[in-house]
């Protein structure tokens, strides 16, 4: 970590939303550490994708062991739940949705934040195109906040991580351009649900993702399925 630069955690996914915070945290100066997790996931492509996100921003990256997916209950940990691929309803949340990842995940964030003197942990959370999870919401995020700064050292001492979501309020078109704007390598990120050669252009987020980059002017960067479809 470079000294006298203000300090950041990353949560980092590989996918495009995490990607692009990492860019805008870089952008908005500040030496990022990267952390991504081998939870128990269906596929490991997304880490070997957020090296690689990790080293075009020149951030240092952490990869953590924490297999909650052992525990089951998620069509992205149990191959015997089927990954839906005809979106979801109104109100009720997916079976994509990992049971208190992003409470794991945000707990090592601060931890490691706190043990480097971090000042932020970014995270790429949104709450217009979540697709239905409960750990995505603004509400979520202030009580965690809460709840760090109650239970930390830093937080105690009134110089605790603020828990950042820059990408909150965006639309996910707004995102990619946001994504373009700072850099990313669109093309190097991955957020299909499953493992493979190439995005399966028919799950959930590659769908959102492919509408998203069509919106903002750049279906080039779309799944093949999706530019087959135009």
């Amino acid at each position: 970590m470079t000294e006298g630069k203000k300090r950041a955690v990353v949560l980092l996914s590989g996918g495009l939303d995490s990607s692009t915070v990492l860019g805008m945290a870089r952008r908005d100066g500040y030496a990022c550490t990267a952390l991504s997790f081998r939870y128990g996931q269906r596929h490991t492509v997304e880490l070997e994708r957020a090296a690689k996100v990790a080293a075009h921003f020149g951030a240092d990256h952490r990869v953590i062991d924490i297999n909650i997916g052992s525990f089951g209950g998620s069509a992205l940990t149990d191959e015997s739940i089927v990954v839906p691929t005809d979106g979801t309803a109104d109100g009720v949340i997916p079976p994509t949705y990992v049971p208190g990842r992003n409470t794991v995940f945000i707990a090592v964030g601060l931890s490691l934040a706190e043990a480097i003197d971090a000042e932020r942990v970014f995270l790429g959370i949104n709450a217009v195109d979540y697709s239905g999870y409960p750990d995505c919401r603004p509400e979520y995020l202030s009580a965690y906040q809460t709840l760090a700064d109650l239970a930390t050292k830093a937080g105690l001492e009134g110089r605790g991580a603020v828990l950042t979501a820059p990408l909150a309020e965006l639309t996910k078109a707004d995102i990619v351009r946001e994504a373009l704007a700072v850099g990313v390598p669109i093309d190097v990120t991955w957020s299909c649900y499953q493992g493979g050669e190439e995005p399966c252009g028919v799950c959930d987020s590659c769908r959102i993702r492919d509408k998203a980059l069509i919106e903002a002017g750049r279906p080039d960067l779309a799944t093949k399925y999706a530019q087959a479809q135009l």
